[in-house]
């Protein structure tokens, strides 16, 4: 107790000496911390005790604690250690041992040991060797966003100055190392005896650029003298007389270096060379340019817009002359191709109730066949563009603006609507009771509006713009549609439908038909008399409506067993019996229909606004009345077996029969073929991936010599009901096996970055997917068809079967090995359909690609391998042989 007691004596002695005398002449050792609630507490700790406290200080070097030099630090010097924070009160030094931080304004440097000098404002760091030896804990240090790493470090607050020695730091994507390093107070860096590799393996890269000397402007770029490339530490004669590497982050502009090669077939070629315009953080633009020596050549400018959670897009443009051959041989071809692609994607919360969509590609043949690479387009002659704008009021009106085009590049033909405008309100109940109460069945009845406005134009791509085009082919109109509908329920297991359907067209032209005697000549052929059709310019409307009324009902039958794994089959069959009825509305009074005399004194009815080449929008009312008893019975058979895999209650169901419906009508205001083909149809679907749909006609009535249809049943001729006219099978399989179908877990996806799920919408078939270790998928489609006609009364079935066989895989040979492939088989010309064949090695920084398709039009190779950071993507490697030189 006396010892114990002298000693808190000598610690309160000491601490009233510091107080009051300040700064002591022997060393002390302090340690410093704090519980977030109560101010530092001082220990003063003697010679022969050893503390070491997790310990954490913020510290103000006020004016009692300038250098030497007489500056002081402006601001707070924070220091946290781990282990401990020794201080020498005398030499106006601190020590701190064990993950060391030091923060002194947007400065920060760490270390495993680091020495804070007061005197001096400096600080120096180094790591320590643990148990093992080994050296942990190096010097780290962190200004404005930029790091850097070394053995030994030593850094000046004043003069904002370091020395750091062995150092290791990252600019964008690259990595500098560095023997020895000074810091200058403008943030530059003099580096003596580096080398700048974009390989993250620290110590060893797999390649560098090795120098003597560098300079680094942070967030700008890097400057070196000589430099030379270095594999695996092997020096190569690749040499450079000096080098300059961007190391901005985010968007660079610079100059895009063309890839070079030879075609067999347009000569010598620079491609895919230009430059890169980094706008700002919402746009960029790109322009790339391909020359030929034998006259070829092409620009492509490319301009992309983004903005996060509003919208992005692209728009690509394309001009190219391609000259094939040589001038005077029987192969050369000279062509003028272009391409308009422009693409722009709306976020859905940016305007819930409006939405602005477009998808623009319109393309020249000869421009697909020679300036793009991508798959899609090349095996592509369908091309669909799409510019719509949509828009509601209330989720009640809907309003929706938009442009279309359908292009064909084997047949040249255009199609092109512009504009189109819809609007539509939606079912609504006039009738209904806003008091409650007991519900009328009038209440029921339902409205809806729905109105199309378009204009078009079909011709050829080669004729679209030439005069004369747009007045000869151009149609125009609109059309109003109105359903009323009332559901009544009758004897609780009836539904009774009820509808009339208004329709209303509106035109800017028509035509009128007569009978002309004049000879023409067509060809080696004289033709006298025939039909000239004119075009009628001027508004016509025509107003048409129908009423129909349906009757429906279902019928359930059940068999259960008791015993067995087949325990019940259920059949549900729906039928329905209905009444259409459609007025005439083709008499000469409502003006909708015309009549002329032929030849040969006959009177023929034709519609005014559709017939012989002319075909209106939207149609024309029927020119006759029409009264069709429609009857139609639906089926759909399941079965319920017992299962394992349900555990609450042991059963499946299995869908036998998905649906199988036999429809027909018989029209009474017919005079003569009252009653219409029966329809069958039905489908199914087998262990999920296979399906099976059926479809057939039937015809009651015979056929005369001609093939055509007479008046009288086949009962009453052949004895039997019906006829087959013709018949339709349809068998899908889609079938894919993947390492996850034989009992691996399932893996979690990596998640993508909005920029990298651009990347791989716009470059799909640069996408490697190592998520997946192995999948293989196939495609199986065959389809028989079988028309039966009878001329001279003797059969004749023209059968035509289609099939089509698709097969993809992918497999990991290795953790860095991929291998994927596709192919398929033509059973029309017994042959391989489009094959492919990829590998694609993965190098660590590197990367190897090697494709090939070995057959068809597209038959070529390409091998490649490059560095994977984007900084430095032309440091590569391709050799290939284009489909395009074939």
């Amino acid at each position: 107790m006396l010892i114990k007691f002298c000693v808190q004596c000598k610690l309160l002695t000491w601490l009233w000496l510091i107080c009051v005398l300040g700064p002591v002449t022997t060393l002390q050792a302090v340690a410093l911390h704090s519980d977030g609630l109560s101010p530092p507490d001082t220990l003063l700790v003697l010679p022969d005790s050893i503390v070491t406290v997790d310990t954490t200080i913020s510290d103000t070097i006020g004016p009692e604690k300038r250098s030497k030099s007489g500056t002081r630090l402006e601001g707070l010097v924070e220091r946290h250690a781990r282990d401990s924070i020794v201080q020498d009160l005398v030499n106006r030094k601190a020590y701190l041992y064990g993950d060391a931080v030091v923060t002194y304004g947007n400065i920060k440097l760490e270390a495993a040991y680091i020495e804070v000098d007061f005197n001096n404002n400096t600080v120096f760091a180094h790591g320590m060797p643990d148990s093992s030896g080994k050296i942990i804990g190096v010097p780290a240090f962190t200004e404005a966003g930029q790091t850097f790493k070394a053995e030994t470090m030593t850094y000046d607050f004043t003069t904002q100055k370091g020395m750091i020695k062995n150092v290791t730091t990252e600019d964008a994507e690259g990595y500098l190392y560095g023997q020895k390093v000074k810091k200058l107070n403008d943030n530059t860096v003099n580096m003596l005896h580096g080398r700048y590799t974009t390989c993250n393996l620290e110590g060893h890269p797999h390649f560098s650029f090795k120098f003597k000397k560098s300079k680094v402007i942070p967030d700008d770029k890097i400057v070196t003298g000589p430099a030379y490339m270095e594999i695996e530490g092997i020096p190569t004669p690749l040499a450079i007389p000096f080098g300059f590497f961007p190391n901005k982050s985010g968007q660079t502009s610079g100059i895009i270096i063309p890839t070079y090669g030879e075609s067999p077939n347009r000569g010598f070629y620079f491609e895919n060379g230009g430059y890169y315009w980094a706008i700002n953080d919402y746009m960029d633009f790109q322009v790339l340019g391909d020359v030929y020596s034998r006259g070829s050549w092409a620009i492509k400018p490319r301009f992309r817009y983004k903005k996060r959670y509003r919208y992005g897009g692209s728009l690509d443009l394309g001009y190219a002359v391609n000259v094939v051959g040589y001038k005077g041989e029987p192969d050369y071809s000279k062509s003028t191709d272009f391409r308009i692609k422009w693409i722009h994607r709306q976020d859905p919360k940016a305007r819930p109730r409006s939405t602005f969509t477009s998808t623009v590609d319109i393309i020249s043949g000869n421009y697909a066949k020679y300036n793009v690479t991508d798959l899609n387009t090349y095996l592509s002659n369908e091309f669909q563009s799409s510019v719509a704008y949509q828009t509601n009021w209330n989720n009640k009106y809907f309003l929706t603006l938009n442009a279309k085009m359908r292009q064909n590049t084997k047949t040249s033909e255009v199609n092109i609507s512009l504009p189109e405008m819809t609007f539509a309100i939606n079912q609504f109940y006039p009738l209904k009771s806003k008091k409650g109460g007991k519900k009328r069945f009038y209440e029921d009845l339902s409205m809806s509006y729905t109105a199309n406005a378009r204009n078009t134009i079909s011709t050829l791509d080669s004729l679209l713009f030439k005069p004369g085009t747009l007045e000869k082919y151009m149609q125009n109109g609109a059309i109003h549609r109105l359903p009323i509908n009332l559901p009544i329920k009758i004897l609780k297991y009836f539904n009774l439908s009820t509808s009339v359907n208004m329709t209303d067209r509106m035109y800017s032209q028509s035509i009128r038909r007569y009978w002309s005697e004049d000879t023409v000549f067509t060809g080696n052929d004289t033709i006298v008399g025939s039909v000239v059709t004119d075009t009628v310019q001027g508004f016509r409307n025509a107003f048409d409506f129908s009423l129909n009324s349906t009757l429906t009902t279902k019928f359930y039958g059940m068999i259960n067993f008791k015993k067995g794994p087949l325990r019940a089959i259920r059949h549900v069959l729906t039928p329905s019996i209905g009444f259409t009825y459609t007025p005439d509305f083709g008499s000469e009074s409502l003006g909708y229909y015309g009549t002329y005399i032929d030849g040969e004194g006959k009177e023929i009815k034709y519609s005014k606004f559709h017939g012989n080449g002319y075909a209106s929008l939207y149609g024309t009312p029927p020119g006759q009345k029409s009264g069709r008893i429609n009857v139609a019975f639906s089926n759909t058979l399941e079965i319920k077996v017992r299962s394992r895999k349900d555990t609450v209650t042991g059963m499946k169901k299995i869908k036998l029969i998905e649906d199988l419906t036999i429809n027909g009508s018989y029209d009474l205001a017919k005079d003569s073929l009252k009653m219409s083909y029966l329809s069958v149809k039905g489908r199914t679907t087998l262990w999920k991936n296979f399906s099976i749909q059926y479809s057939s006609l039937w015809d009651p009535y015979v056929l005369d010599a001609q093939g055509r249809q007479i008046d009288v049943y086949e009962w009453t001729i052949n004895r039997r009901l019906f006829r087959l006219d013709n018949t339709r099978w349809n068998l899908s399989l889609s079938y894919r096996l993947s390492d996850k179908d034989i009992g691996k877990k399932k893996q979690t996806p990596k998640n993508a970055t909005e920029n990298e799920l651009d990347e791989i919408r716009d470059n799909p078939e640069e996408y490697v997917d190592w998520d997946i270790p192995w999948s293989l998928s196939l495609r199986y489609s065959f389809t028989y068809t079988n028309k039966i006609d009878y001329i001279n009364l003797i059969r004749n079935s023209e059968k035509k079967v289609v099939q089509t066989l698709g097969v993809t895989g992918q497999l990991n040979i290795t953790a860095r090995w991929k291998f994927t492939f596709q192919t398929g088989w033509d059973f029309t010309n017994n042959e391989l359909s489009y094959t492919s064949i990829n590998i694609y090695r993965d190098l660590h920084c590197w990367e190897m690609r090697f494709s090939w398709i070995p057959i068809g039009p597209r038959q070529s190779w390409n091998f490649s391998i490059n560095v994977k950071a984007s900084i430095l993507q032309d440091l590569k490697l391709n050799r290939k042989k284009d489909f395009r030189d074939i």
